[in-house]
């Protein structure tokens, strides 16, 4: 086999630090607001590095899933099954974001944020 048809780093890291999970356990919105308990910082250390580097992220400051994403240089889908998993675990909290009723919809005081965050970009 020829050496450019090996996988790459890039390609087999997400899938090695999901082992192999595309799913998440909980659905999380891309807006959803993500911050480590007190059990996450007391086992902070405990996890692989991925998870270590979320629990920091989130200590003392809400961050929310596509802020972890890019922050990280993962995929969306990955930060969505690592951010689950450890919300499973008791070691992140997620809060729904504010206008989402609990069906999933998004009101219109919600988008009008969103527009108006948009325009001031």
């Amino acid at each position: 086999m020829a050496e450019r048809d090996e996988p790459t780093g890039a390609l087999v890291r997400p899938y090695a630090v999901t082992r192999g999970r595309t799913r998440p356990r909980l659905d999380i919105a891309l807006e959803a607001l993500v911050e480590t308990t007190d059990r996450g910082r007391r086992e902070g250390l405990v996890f692989g590095s991925e998870k270590q580097h979320i629990a920091g992220l989130c200590t003392g400051r809400l961050q929310s899933l596509a802020e972890i994403s890019a922050r990280m240089a993962l995929p969306l889908g990955v930060t969505r099954v690592l951010v689950a998993d450890m919300a499973t675990d008791g070691l992140v909290a997620v809060h729904a974001p504010s206008g989402v009723d609990a069906n999933g919809g998004v009101g219109t005081d919600l988008l009008e944020r969103v527009l108006s965050g948009l325009r001031r970009l």
